[in-house]
């Protein structure tokens, strides 16, 4: 059973739900199906399982011929859908016979994105546990890219019995309103309190730059409570990299994007709100140039919205402040204070220490999630810098019982001078003059990176702390020696374009870009793929890996990167164990006077910034 593609549509993609799980730590987005609500329904129309793969389209949908008589249902956008010239209404299941042609038609809005569901399933083979498409990395759905003119999709066996849903489709529209859970960060620690009720009574437009990665909105600038972001970088959007939610608003610069399917699974910026798991949807409809309200709600009346806690029927007044948090423990001895924060609806965020930067609070980090592991009722867990982000299903796991288990984890961690962490040092040659570096350079107008910056790049050990920063198993790392801490400002706005491999600096992290893609951090050159989906497993890094860079020609930079694709070489890597005592900076004069002349050149810079910026310093 097999249906032709005769014209592709525009970018068509396989897709099913709820996408890959499990992968998001090592920078594996979920993708999948962006209008659930609508997919599903489909699925339900032609007798499918809710997850069962089927196509998503965007602006035009496909034209395709069956070869056997098959049962199909359009949703979603997909308004203007015909078989042989004959109407096709959305949400109603129809016989299709054989040689007959399904055109899904142009999508003329409201809605941006048609769903087709076909009785069956399309059965491409999985790639990494799902059939959905991830575009960016080019692997899944129908040889990891959009249909083409020609393809033929191999369907597989109906089970089950046709049903009509068409009343049970969603409304779409131009305007949007869209539920949110404020926090994880807001006022008082990150925006004013001005700022923070800014987001929620703004009427946001859709940019055009908006895409399946994430959704950007145009509006008046957000009002932070503080004039940098530290260590972790210039601006003070910039936080010390943290996982991000599917659905979460990170605040990137001035731009509030709404993190989505295909996005990335950890960084630099603060999320003030996350969209609630009802209204993801609605993102998936919104057409560029589309007003958008973000409106506050409590947990309970997510819940209720999501279908996990009976409705109560009684309003409950809006409120901008993010909820109490769920877990707050003081600093006793060598451990410092921890604070676990509801991140939207089905995430718990865990923030250890102060905010910044502590390779000793890393490493608690690491235990602790260790230590809670992955129970029944926790489908992610993604490690930060100095965070620890734990996705729930929540109707096995309610999020208020998640912060009892991670409180009782915390409390039975070791002492730290007792652990020795198993862990590798890799060495990865670099080449600091790549072209395709320079090109990224070129097209964000901004100047090459001084010979003194490559000289620290060369000298320093970095460890890995954490994975999937930019997508594929991208490690952001920081160099163990305080001496080697550049201190840089991230790009405002991201790259929109990055090769893959390229070696960035953002705040005092570094970072290797696993694919093409957007990207802030300040590029120095390039290096040989972290991410081989041929291998197993396909990411090459690992949390603490310590990483040595050697300088290489962009000739040999080529030939390495040839022989480790055919299996001619490998890089050189050697076991090490990790103490406490490797983690901490060491002490002395010269250690304090490079702190010190750091600093002193960070306010320089700040005061350089915050005149260039208008942002206050």
């Amino acid at each position: 059973m097999t249906v032709e593609v005769l014209v592709p549509g525009t970018q068509t993609t396989v897709q099913d739900l709820p996408g890959r799980q499990g992968l998001w730590a090592v920078g594996v987005p979920p993708s999948g199906a962006w209008d659930d609500r609508s997919f599903t329904l489909a699925n339900r129309a032609v007798g499918n399982p809710p997850g069962a793969a089927g196509l998503e389209a965007v602006l035009r949908g496909p034209v395709l011929r069956f070869t056997v008589p098959t049962t199909v249902c359009v949703t979603g956008a997909a308004t203007s859908s015909t078989v042989d010239g004959t109407p096709l209404a959305p949400g109603v299941p129809r016989l299709i016979e054989p040689g007959q042609r399904l055109d899904v038609g142009p999508i003329k809005g409201p809605g941006l994105r048609a769903y087709v569901a076909v009785a069956g399933g399309i059965a491409v083979p999985p790639t990494l546990g799902s059939r959905s498409t991830f575009l960016l990395g080019g692997f899944g759905g129908f040889g990891g890219r959009p249909l083409r003119k020609g393809d033929v999709l191999p369907v597989g066996v109906p089970t089950g019995t046709p049903v009509d849903v068409s009343a049970d489709l969603p409304d779409l529209a131009g305007d949007w309103t869209i539920r949110v859970i404020p926090g994880p960060h807001g006022a008082p620690d990150y925006l004013t309190d001005a700022g923070a009720r800014a987001l929620f009574e703004t009427q946001w437009r859709l940019d055009h730059r908006s895409d399946r990665t994430g959704v950007r909105l145009v509006g008046p600038g957000p009002e932070f409570a503080r004039g940098d972001g530290g260590d972790a970088g210039l601006h003070p959007s910039n936080i010390h990299d943290s996982a991000y939610p599917v659905g979460g608003i990170m605040v990137s610069g001035g731009t509030p994007v709404i993190v989505g399917p295909d996005g990335p699974s950890l960084g630099g910026f603060v999320v003030p709100a996350v969209v609630i798991r009802a209204d993801r949807w609605k993102l998936a409809q919104c057409r560029p140039g589309d007003r958008i309200r973000l409106v506050p709600v409590t947990p309970e009346e997510a819940d209720e919205a999501n279908g996990t806690r009976p409705p109560t029927g009684t309003p409950r007044a809006a409120r901008w402040a993010r909820p109490d948090a769920l877990l707050a423990l003081p600093a006793e001895g060598e451990r410092p204070a921890l604070v676990a924060r509801r991140a939207g609806d089905h995430h718990l965020l865990v923030e250890v220490g102060p905010a910044e930067l502590d390779l000793a609070v890393r490493l608690q980090v690491h235990l602790l999630a260790q230590a809670v592991g992955t129970p029944d009722g926790v489908v992610e867990s993604v490690e930060g810098v100095r965070s620890l982000l734990l996705a729930v299903d929540e109707t096995r796991l309610p999020l208020p019982h998640l912060a009892k288990t991670v409180a009782q984890a915390w409390q039975g961690l070791p002492a730290l001078s007792t652990v020795e962490l198993p862990a590798r040092e890799v060495a990865l040659p670099i080449a600091f003059d790549d072209p395709a570096a320079h090109e990224a350079m070129t097209r964000y107008q901004n100047s090459v990176q001084r010979a003194d910056v490559f000289d620290i790049v060369a000298a320093a050990t970095y460890l890995v702390v954490g994975l999937g920063d930019v997508y594929l198993g991208a490690p952001v790392a920081v160099p163990l020696d305080p001496a080697h801490r550049l201190v840089t400002t991230k790009y405002d706005p991201p790259r929109t374009w990055t090769p893959a491999n390229a070696v960035g600096i953002g705040g005092t992290y570094l970072c290797v870009y696993g694919m093409e893609g957007p990207g802030g951090y300040q590029l120095v050159g390039r290096t040989v793929p972290v991410w081989r989906l041929a291998a197993d497993p396909p990411w090459l890094l690992r949390q603490f890996d310590l990483l040595r860079f050697h300088p290489v020609s962009p000739a040999e930079l080529l030939d390495l990167r040839a022989d480790l694709a055919a299996g001619r070489r490998d890089l050189a890597t050697r076991p090490v164990t990790l103490t406490l005592a490797d983690l901490l900076p060491p002490a002395g004069p010269d250690t304090a006077r490079f702190l010190a002349r750091r600093r002193a050149a960070f306010a320089e810079e700040r005061e350089r910034w915050a005149l260039a910026t208008g942002v206050p310093a």
